[in-house]
């Protein structure tokens, strides 16, 4: 019986990565106030900001935006309970928290927010469980784990949580692949499995993880087009190629991956007129497919021009380095 994978075909091969057109649509976006995309991504505007502004860093571009004014509207999305939120007047997340702190740390500018508010809120997140919460309204989430984490990592504040306890709650997410679910018994999921996996890498207790079984299940994501899914039966999605890759870049297996296909397949979704690059080839562009494509063309070291990214905190490698954090990869 004949076996039908989900996956599309590549139109012809963009030969180079466009950083020009790339770095102008990210400025470009967002200037016009009155546009329907803009308006109706109000509520995630703080990760917007973190995922242009991560790309243009990476191509080297970061002093074409205003400084100022990112720090200004960071300022004015701190709520007096200490978290952070996707806009000004919207409610505080551990998403947004970890976008604005990843943006400060980028400028160099924690005074902007007050720190020990930011980590009291965190830590009011943690469950009895170890689990955590993104925000008041209890709902429970790996993905809020690793913001956690990565948020007082970067604060280095960590010992304001229980360590054992949050590690204990992540691993009970494992499951019989080698994956892990976004709670308990939840279906294995690539953009988690890099969740937990660079949770594992801040706190260090990557000796967890069956590395070569979840190594397995992250490659089989590549289909025949060289484009990775986030789960069996799914498209290839270039957001995948940064949750795959940089999972497989913590276990130390990133060579297990067919790099030309991959590269062939993030450079096809780009938009040779506008800039930007989509989920797959013919889409539309977004910031949010913009910085993975780039990001999984830096993890794959396709283009010499771009800055290197730390594969556990999606952060210019040199970010990291300045802060003098070390999270743990595993060799092979």
């Amino acid at each position: 019986m004949a076996i039908f994978m989900k996956d599309v075909e590549l139109p012809n091969i963009i030969p180079k990565l466009l950083l020009e057109k790339h770095v102008n649509y990210l400025i470009s976006y967002g200037m016009n106030k009155d546009d329907y995309t803009y308006c109706m991504t109000e509520h995630i505007r703080m990760s917007g900001i973190y995922w242009g502004l991560t790309a243009l860093d990476l191509m080297g571009q970061l002093e074409c935006t205003s400084k100022t004014e990112v720090l200004e509207f960071i300022e004015k999305c701190q709520n007096d309970c200490g978290g952070i939120s996707g806009s000004i007047n919207h409610d505080p997340h551990l998403l947004y928290t970890l976008s604005a702190v990843q943006i400060l740390s980028m400028y160099d500018a924690l005074d902007v927010i007050d720190v020990e508010k930011v980590v009291k809120y965190v830590k009011d997140r943690q469950q009895p469980n170890g689990s955590f919460t993104g925000d008041i309204w209890g709902e429970v989430d790996t993905r809020f784990s690793f913001c956690a984490v990565a948020t007082l990592s970067l604060l280095g504040r960590l010992d304001a949580i229980d360590v054992n306890k949050a590690v204990k709650f992540v691993i009970s997410c494992m499951n019989f692949d080698g994956g892990f679910g976004s709670k308990p018994g939840s279906e294995s999921h690539a953009g988690l499995i890099y969740c937990c996996l660079g949770f594992l890498s801040i706190t260090g207790h990557l000796h967890e993880v069956d590395a070569d079984r979840l190594s397995w299940w992250l490659c089989e994501r590549q289909l025949p087009s060289g484009g990775l899914n986030g789960r069996p039966e799914k498209l290839p999605d270039v957001c995948y190629s940064w949750w795959v890759l940089s999972s497989l870049a913590i276990l130390g297996r990133l060579h297990w991956i067919d790099k030309k296909q991959l590269v062939d397949f993030v450079l096809a979704c780009q938009d040779v007129e506008t800039g930007g690059f989509s989920d797959r080839p013919g889409d539309m562009v977004d910031p949010f497919h913009t910085l993975f494509g780039l990001t999984a063309i830096s993890l794959l070291n396709a283009d010499v021009t771009l800055k290197p990214i730390n594969p556990t905190y999606c952060m210019p490698q040199y970010i990291v380095d300045r802060l003098g954090l070390k999270p743990c990869r595993l060799n092979r």
